[in-house]
Order: C-alpha cells, then structure tokens, then sequence
C-alpha cells in the first residue's frame, strides 16, 4: 500500500472554497455530486494491519448485508464492493435530517505481495467484514540463528 505525504499548507490557501462548498454541500448536497460519486455514494472506514502470519483487513459495514458483500483478489490488488440498501419503513414526510447513507460502494487496495486466493479466510459479524490473507512463506519473517 502506498503512502501520501500530508502537507498542511496545500489546503491552507484553500479555505475559502472549501467553507464555500461545505455551506453549498448542506442545503444542495447533489449539486456538487460527481458521477463516480453519484455512482460510488459512500466509503466504509477501513483498518488494513499486517501481522507475522497475515496481512489483515477490518472493513465497517453497518446495515449491509452479507450477501452483499464481494471480496475480490487479483494479482496485488483487494477490492470490496457491497451495498448498503435503503431502508424506506418511515411513512412520514417531516424527515428533518438523513445522514445515513446508502448505495454501492467500492474500495481497492494494493497489497505488498501476491497472495494465494485459496488462503483467505474472511467473516462478518456485527457489522465489520474481516478478511485474514496469509503470507506467502517466501514473505513471513524468518528468524536466522547467529552462530559464533
């Protein structure tokens, strides 16, 4: 997975559009709306950790169902791609605020190395995905003896 350098000073000259688009963001939410992001609504927290044996992943989907979850792997790349469905049981009219939201969404993640799909184990349960992705053996750290 690659890393990216925060640098402060590029979002400080910037603040004025980006108060501008928060203020537009709250009354008119789908006027600024991109198409992927029309297409792709919303992004689960994801926490992707490595251990000696695996490289693991922890994926919060709260209200998706498990049949609605698909785990691909290819080559050097994971990807999780799901849908959290809208829930349309309130008969009233005065919704003041709906934050949750809902819809596709995808997420890729580059891996270190090539890992064997046969290997992984991935489980569900309340609401976080985890997926366990053993290391290749060339990969798990290797202890070596000093001799004298």
């Amino acid at each position: 997975m690659e890393l990216i350098r925060w640098n402060p000073r590029n979002n400080l000259f910037n603040l004025p559009s980006r108060f501008g688009a928060l203020w537009d963001d709250f009354f008119a939410p789908s006027r600024h709306m991109t198409d992927n992001e029309g297409l792709w609504g919303w992004n689960p927290a994801v926490d992707v950790f490595e251990n000696d044996d695996a490289i693991v992943l922890k994926a919060e989907l709260p209200g998706v169902e498990k049949d609605k979850i698909c785990v691909d792997v290819n080559g050097r790349v994971l990807t999780l791609k799901g849908e959290r469905v809208s829930d349309n049981e309130v008969k009233q009219d005065n919704y003041y605020r709906r934050e949750r939201t809902q819809g596709h969404f995808q997420r890729s993640f580059a891996l270190p190395s090539e890992i064997d799909p046969d290997t992984i184990k991935a489980s569900f349960k309340d609401g976080v995905l985890k997926v366990e992705m053993p290391k290749p053996e060339a990969v798990k750290p290797k202890q070596i003896p000093v001799n004298s």
